[in-house]
């Protein structure tokens, strides 16, 4: 994996907020390319995994070696093994047995293949991660996580070739049937969760430490629900701000154009809802959130810990995406 990938063009730069929005060129790989080999195949199953060329990114970017990166929603480890191969140390936090020791795997066929850094996965609720996790308050450099997207995701698919390829099979496409697992809770419930494991990772953070969150929109019976904004929203009641936000292509780029990835099933119900009259289209990125927690003493939402707003002591980050020149790029006909 290379970890210094492009990271493609400035977009925006919000000079009153410091906020600064940039595309990150993370989907040149199919994600099955990206973890073949680097991940045992019987993790593949997990519904709804993280692209590992996010999450390398983001520990280049935010972290040195021998720092400690942790993902409180790890799923089959991807925020891990990414870490551990970057000589980071790391440590997850998984509520499904099942994906936690898929995790456990990865982390061991990590370091089957060289990795330096150390891993460790515990089986738990985030929600209580503070608590689970208490050993590790005020050491961790980085936070990477992301909030699931409901029960279903569109999963792998096998057509039946023995019968001349017409049937079209969907599989590791859902959760467990846990119903305290909040990727079964309506949306307006997983937001406060989610919202109560950003708080817990911020005790976690040490000073200048950030929280790291890939998110999407979603759709729920046809609508379309901003749970980027809805994560701004719930993060910044719970004592964070936004500090960065990106755009991590998951489409690839070439020539100019867009290379999709989408699935067969993201594509089919796309056109299915155009052909309802609903404007949509298969997701071609993912918000790369980045939050610091404010200080306890801060006399306004601008004095954030290790990043002061005007300019004087911002975290040293050589590898984060500044000022690109802008790319216009064109869309493949028949791509979306």
């Amino acid at each position: 994996m290379n970890t210094n990938m492009n990271t493609g063009m400035n977009m925006n730069t919000d000079v009153n907020s410091r906020v600064f929005t940039s595309v990150l060129l993370t989907g040149q790989q199919p994600s099955r390319l990206q973890r073949k080999g680097r991940y045992t195949p019987e993790s593949m199953a997990h519904p709804a995994k993280m692209l590992p060329a996010i999450a390398a990114r983001v520990i280049a970017t935010y972290t040195e070696p021998g720092d400690l990166v942790v993902d409180p929603m790890c799923g089959i480890g991807t925020t891990l093994v990414e870490a551990v191969h970057q000589g980071r140390d790391a440590t997850g936090m998984e509520y499904e047995a099942r994906f936690a020791q898929m995790a456990a795997g990865n982390l061991r066929h990590a370091r089957a293949q060289g990795a330096t850094g150390t891993g460790q996965v515990v089986h738990g609720d985030a929600r209580n991660i503070a608590t689970a996790l208490a050993e590790r308050t005020d050491t961790a450099a980085l936070v990477v996580t992301s909030p699931p997207y409901g029960a279903t995701t569109h999963g792998q698919v096998r057509t039946d070739r023995d019968n001349g390829g017409g049937k079209i099979d969907k599989s590791h496409n859902r959760y467990s049937t846990d119903r305290r697992n909040l990727a079964h809770r309506p949306t307006a419930e997983l937001v406060t969760g989610f919202g109560q494991i950003l708080t817990g990772c911020a005790a976690l953070l040490r000073p200048g430490g950030v929280i790291a969150v890939t998110v999407r929109p979603f759709r729920v019976a046809g609508e379309l629900v901003d749970l980027p904004g809805q994560v701004i929203t719930t993060a910044e009641d719970n004592g964070l701000i936004l500090a960065d936000r990106f755009a991590a292509l998951l489409c690839g780029l070439r020539d100019g154009r867009i290379v999709t990835r989408a699935s067969f099933f993201q594509m089919i119900e796309s056109r299915r809802l155009r052909d309802n009259g609903i404007p949509a289209l298969a997701t071609a990125h993912e918000d790369l959130l980045v939050f610091q927690a404010r200080t306890r003493t801060a006399a306004s939402p601008n004095e954030v810990a290790g990043l002061d707003l005007h300019g004087e002591g911002v975290p040293s980050y050589p590898n984060r995406p500044t000022a690109y020149p802008t790319v216009t790029t064109t869309r493949r006909r028949g791509h979306r």
